[in-house]
Protein backbone atom coordinates (compact mmCIF):
# COMPACT_ATOMS: atom_id res chain seq x y z
CA UNK A 1 0.00 0.00 0.00
CA UNK A 2 1.25 3.49 -0.82
CA UNK A 3 2.30 5.58 2.16
CA UNK A 4 -0.20 8.38 1.45
CA UNK A 5 -3.04 5.84 1.24
CA UNK A 6 -1.86 4.20 4.47
CA UNK A 7 -2.15 7.56 6.24
CA UNK A 8 -5.68 8.06 4.89
CA UNK A 9 -6.73 4.57 6.01
CA UNK A 10 -5.28 4.95 9.49
CA UNK A 11 -6.18 8.57 10.35
CA UNK A 12 -8.49 11.43 9.46
CA UNK A 13 -6.16 12.66 6.72
CA UNK A 14 -7.46 13.37 3.24
CA UNK A 15 -5.10 12.38 0.42
CA UNK A 16 -3.94 16.02 0.09
CA UNK A 17 -3.23 16.35 3.82
CA UNK A 18 -1.41 13.02 3.83
CA UNK A 19 0.90 14.15 1.01
CA UNK A 20 1.56 17.42 2.83
CA UNK A 21 2.41 15.61 6.09
CA UNK A 22 4.79 13.29 4.26
CA UNK A 23 6.49 16.10 2.38
CA UNK A 24 6.97 18.06 5.62
CA UNK A 25 8.96 15.20 7.14
CA UNK A 26 6.45 14.37 9.88
CA UNK A 27 6.06 10.72 8.84
CA UNK A 28 8.56 8.01 9.67
CA UNK A 29 8.96 4.36 8.79
CA UNK A 30 10.82 2.36 11.43
CA UNK A 31 12.20 5.63 12.80
CA UNK A 32 13.38 6.99 9.45
CA UNK A 33 11.73 10.02 7.83
CA UNK A 34 10.05 9.14 4.52
CA UNK A 35 9.13 11.96 2.12
CA UNK A 36 7.98 9.80 -0.79
CA UNK A 37 4.17 9.52 -0.85
CA UNK A 38 4.49 6.49 -3.13
CA UNK A 39 6.65 4.57 -0.64
CA UNK A 40 5.34 0.99 -0.34
CA UNK A 41 4.28 0.19 3.21
CA UNK A 42 4.68 -3.46 4.22
CA UNK A 43 3.11 -5.25 7.17
CA UNK A 44 6.45 -5.34 8.99
CA UNK A 45 6.80 -1.55 8.89
CA UNK A 46 6.07 0.72 11.85
CA UNK A 47 4.61 3.96 10.52
CA UNK A 48 4.43 7.01 12.80
CA UNK A 49 3.11 10.54 12.43
CA UNK A 50 4.87 13.04 14.71
CA UNK A 51 6.01 10.08 16.81
CA UNK A 52 2.58 8.46 17.21
CA UNK A 53 2.19 5.01 15.65
CA UNK A 54 -0.55 4.59 13.06
CA UNK A 55 -2.50 1.41 12.42
CA UNK A 56 -4.95 0.56 9.68
CA UNK A 57 -8.57 0.69 10.74
CA UNK A 58 -9.47 -2.18 8.39
CA UNK A 59 -12.86 -3.27 7.09
CA UNK A 60 -15.71 -2.87 9.54
CA UNK A 61 -19.08 -4.58 9.80
CA UNK A 62 -21.70 -3.67 12.37
CA UNK A 63 -25.39 -3.88 13.19
CA UNK A 64 -27.48 -1.04 14.54
CA UNK A 65 -30.92 -1.06 16.12
CA UNK A 66 -32.41 1.86 14.23
CA UNK A 67 -34.84 3.97 16.24
CA UNK A 68 -37.85 5.78 14.83
CA UNK A 69 -37.10 9.29 13.54
CA UNK A 70 -33.59 8.66 12.24
CA UNK A 71 -32.68 8.55 8.56
CA UNK A 72 -30.48 6.01 6.81
CA UNK A 73 -28.01 8.49 5.38
CA UNK A 74 -24.44 9.52 6.07
CA UNK A 75 -25.38 13.23 6.29
CA UNK A 76 -28.69 15.04 6.70
CA UNK A 77 -29.20 18.72 7.46
CA UNK A 78 -32.59 18.22 9.12
CA UNK A 79 -32.85 14.81 10.77
CA UNK A 80 -30.42 12.73 12.87
CA UNK A 81 -28.79 9.93 10.86
CA UNK A 82 -27.86 6.38 11.79
CA UNK A 83 -24.19 7.36 11.36
CA UNK A 84 -24.68 10.07 14.01
CA UNK A 85 -25.44 7.27 16.50
CA UNK A 86 -22.01 5.68 16.05
CA UNK A 87 -19.06 6.52 18.27
CA UNK A 88 -16.49 5.14 15.88
CA UNK A 89 -13.28 6.03 14.02
CA UNK A 90 -13.55 7.33 10.45
CA UNK A 91 -17.35 7.24 10.24
CA UNK A 92 -17.13 8.91 6.84
CA UNK A 93 -15.80 5.63 5.40
CA UNK A 94 -18.98 3.74 6.37
CA UNK A 95 -22.04 3.16 4.22
CA UNK A 96 -25.43 1.58 4.83
CA UNK A 97 -26.17 -1.85 3.38
CA UNK A 98 -29.90 -1.48 2.76
CA UNK A 99 -31.76 1.57 3.98
CA UNK A 100 -34.91 1.85 6.07
CA UNK A 101 -37.54 4.61 5.99
CA UNK A 102 -37.34 7.24 8.72
CA UNK A 103 -40.34 5.78 10.58
CA UNK A 104 -39.16 2.16 10.22
CA UNK A 105 -37.20 0.62 13.09
CA UNK A 106 -34.94 -2.39 13.43
CA UNK A 107 -31.86 -3.94 11.91
CA UNK A 108 -29.52 -1.80 9.84
CA UNK A 109 -26.20 -3.19 8.61
CA UNK A 110 -23.34 -0.75 8.14
CA UNK A 111 -19.95 -1.50 6.61
CA UNK A 112 -16.90 -0.24 4.75
CA UNK A 113 -16.91 -3.26 2.40
CA UNK A 114 -18.70 -2.44 -0.84
CA UNK A 115 -18.72 -5.99 -2.20
CA UNK A 116 -20.19 -7.36 1.01
CA UNK A 117 -22.85 -4.66 0.92
CA UNK A 118 -23.67 -5.48 -2.71
CA UNK A 119 -24.39 -9.09 -1.80
CA UNK A 120 -27.07 -7.82 0.58
CA UNK A 121 -28.68 -5.19 -1.60
CA UNK A 122 -28.55 -6.73 -5.09
CA UNK A 123 -31.91 -8.34 -6.03
CA UNK A 124 -29.96 -10.98 -7.98
CA UNK A 125 -28.46 -12.27 -4.72
CA UNK A 126 -31.96 -12.82 -3.25
CA UNK A 127 -30.90 -11.98 0.30
CA UNK A 128 -34.08 -12.17 2.40
CA UNK A 129 -35.11 -9.27 4.62
CA UNK A 130 -37.68 -10.10 7.28
CA UNK A 131 -40.05 -7.43 8.62
CA UNK A 132 -42.55 -7.42 11.45
CA UNK A 133 -45.53 -5.56 9.99
CA UNK A 134 -48.52 -4.01 11.74
CA UNK A 135 -51.45 -2.99 9.53
CA UNK A 136 -54.57 -0.89 9.95
CA UNK A 137 -57.13 -3.44 8.75
CA UNK A 138 -57.54 -7.16 9.46
CA UNK A 139 -55.37 -9.53 7.44
CA UNK A 140 -56.88 -12.07 5.09
CA UNK A 141 -55.21 -15.50 4.89
CA UNK A 142 -55.48 -15.27 1.11
CA UNK A 143 -52.65 -12.73 1.22
CA UNK A 144 -50.18 -15.55 1.84
CA UNK A 145 -50.79 -16.86 -1.68
CA UNK A 146 -51.08 -13.36 -3.15
CA UNK A 147 -47.68 -12.28 -1.86
CA UNK A 148 -46.12 -15.62 -2.82
CA UNK A 149 -47.28 -15.07 -6.41
CA UNK A 150 -46.05 -11.47 -6.55
CA UNK A 151 -47.86 -8.15 -6.27
CA UNK A 152 -48.29 -5.44 -8.91
CA UNK A 153 -47.01 -2.15 -7.51
CA UNK A 154 -48.34 1.18 -8.71
CA UNK A 155 -46.31 2.79 -11.52
CA UNK A 156 -44.13 -0.32 -11.97
CA UNK A 157 -44.14 -3.00 -14.62
CA UNK A 158 -44.41 -6.65 -13.66
CA UNK A 159 -44.83 -8.19 -10.23
CA UNK A 160 -42.69 -8.18 -7.14
CA UNK A 161 -40.58 -11.25 -6.55
CA UNK A 162 -42.29 -13.99 -4.47
CA UNK A 163 -42.49 -12.98 -0.83
CA UNK A 164 -43.22 -15.09 2.26
CA UNK A 165 -46.00 -13.88 4.53
CA UNK A 166 -46.63 -15.34 7.98
CA UNK A 167 -49.79 -14.05 9.68
CA UNK A 168 -49.31 -13.74 13.44
CA UNK A 169 -52.67 -12.25 14.40
CA UNK A 170 -55.42 -10.17 12.83
CA UNK A 171 -53.23 -7.07 12.38
CA UNK A 172 -49.65 -8.39 12.59
CA UNK A 173 -47.53 -10.43 10.19
CA UNK A 174 -43.98 -11.24 9.21
CA UNK A 175 -43.04 -10.53 5.62
CA UNK A 176 -39.81 -11.70 4.01
CA UNK A 177 -38.80 -10.09 0.72
CA UNK A 178 -35.69 -10.46 -1.44
CA UNK A 179 -35.89 -7.09 -3.15
CA UNK A 180 -35.44 -3.55 -1.92
CA UNK A 181 -37.81 -1.44 -3.99
CA UNK A 182 -38.69 2.04 -2.76
CA UNK A 183 -41.12 1.73 0.20
CA UNK A 184 -41.71 -1.83 -0.98
CA UNK A 185 -43.41 -3.33 2.08
CA UNK A 186 -45.75 -0.37 2.49
CA UNK A 187 -46.56 -0.39 -1.23
CA UNK A 188 -47.24 -4.13 -1.27
CA UNK A 189 -49.86 -3.81 1.47
CA UNK A 190 -51.27 -0.67 -0.15
CA UNK A 191 -51.68 -2.68 -3.37
CA UNK A 192 -54.00 -5.11 -1.55
CA UNK A 193 -55.99 -2.34 0.12
CA UNK A 194 -54.32 -2.18 3.52
CA UNK A 195 -52.07 0.32 5.28
CA UNK A 196 -48.86 -0.30 7.21
CA UNK A 197 -48.93 1.48 10.56
CA UNK A 198 -45.81 -0.12 12.04
CA UNK A 199 -42.70 -1.61 10.44
CA UNK A 200 -39.68 -3.22 12.09
CA UNK A 201 -36.88 -5.12 10.32
CA UNK A 202 -35.90 -8.22 12.29
CA UNK A 203 -33.27 -9.83 10.08
CA UNK A 204 -31.23 -9.65 6.90
CA UNK A 205 -30.27 -13.05 5.53
CA UNK A 206 -29.29 -15.07 8.58
CA UNK A 207 -28.21 -12.00 10.55
CA UNK A 208 -30.82 -11.34 13.25
CA UNK A 209 -31.11 -8.13 15.24
CA UNK A 210 -29.50 -8.68 18.64
CA UNK A 211 -32.14 -8.71 21.38
CA UNK A 212 -29.67 -7.01 23.72
CA UNK A 213 -29.48 -3.89 21.56
CA UNK A 214 -31.82 -1.09 22.58
CA UNK A 215 -32.95 1.41 19.92
CA UNK A 216 -29.93 3.52 18.97
CA UNK A 217 -27.38 0.93 20.15
CA UNK A 218 -24.99 -1.01 17.93
CA UNK A 219 -22.29 -3.67 17.97
CA UNK A 220 -19.74 -5.18 15.59
CA UNK A 221 -20.79 -8.30 13.71
CA UNK A 222 -19.27 -11.63 14.65
CA UNK A 223 -17.08 -13.49 12.15
CA UNK A 224 -19.89 -15.99 11.56
CA UNK A 225 -22.35 -13.19 10.83
CA UNK A 226 -19.97 -11.56 8.37
CA UNK A 227 -19.31 -14.83 6.57
CA UNK A 228 -23.02 -15.66 6.35
CA UNK A 229 -23.56 -13.02 3.66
Amino acid sequence: MRLDKFLCESSYFTRALAKRAIKSGKVTCDGVVVKDAGFKVQTKHRICYEGDELNLVGERFLMLHKPDGTVCATVDDVHPTVIDLLDIEKPEALHIAGRLDMDTTGLVLITTDGQWSHRITSPKKECGKCYLVTVADPLDAQLIETFAAGVALRNEDGLTKPARLEIIDSHTARLTITEGKYHQVKRMFAAVGNKVVGLHRESVGSIVLDDDLEPGEWRYLTEDEIKSV
